[in-house]
């Protein structure tokens, strides 16, 4: 690759063997389109730096395989069930949970870096990228305090409406 390729050159030329890339690592059509696209959206932003190092289709093939691993962790800690649930999902448990002064005693009781990746993931909704980019640390780290943090709550602490009605459902 020359660093006269302009990126719409390189996405003409390169774009179906990535899409060929990205079929291999998902096995499904759709989902190695949405890696082609995460891929060729965030060449775009980093063009310069890549093509002077003359690997714009190493790097793109580096972000597919790390969104898919990412992916495929999360679809992985999802759960499915056989049945649906008896009571009516809506936001009254959540709203209950934010309102349980317990709630915020047991985060309180967390380290604080802890209770910060918690309360930016859970209460801001933000993904773990900017969450390390506010804290100043890995998404790596950023994903190990979330767990640690989550396992102490699980094991510490559970909402007023689960106590109050005395059920316990195991997970």
């Amino acid at each position: 690759m020359t660093d006269d390729v302009t990126y719409e050159e390189f996405v003409t030329t390169r774009a179906h063997a990535l899409l060929r890339y990205g079929y291999v690592l998902t096995g499904n059509a759709d989902d190695a389109a949405d890696l082609v696209q995460d891929g060729l959206v965030r060449l775009r932003g980093s063009w310069e730096r890549v093509v002077n190092k003359n690997d714009p289709e190493g790097y793109v093939r580096t972000i597919m395989a790390r969104r898919h691993i990412s992916l495929w962790r999360r679809r992985k800690r999802e759960r499915l069930v056989g049945s649906v649930p008896e009571e009516r999902y809506d936001d009254r448990g959540i709203e209950q949970a934010e309102h349980d002064p317990r709630l915020w005693e047991a985060l309180a009781e967390l380290p604080p870096r802890q209770r910060a990746v918690l309360v930016l993931r859970y209460y801001e909704d933000l993904a773990d990228e900017e969450i390390a980019g506010i804290l100043g640390i890995s998404r790596g780290t950023v994903r190990s305090q979330a767990a640690r943090a989550l396992g102490k709550l699980r094991a510490d602490w559970r909402p007023a409406a689960a106590v109050a009605g005395g059920g316990h459902h195991d997970r």
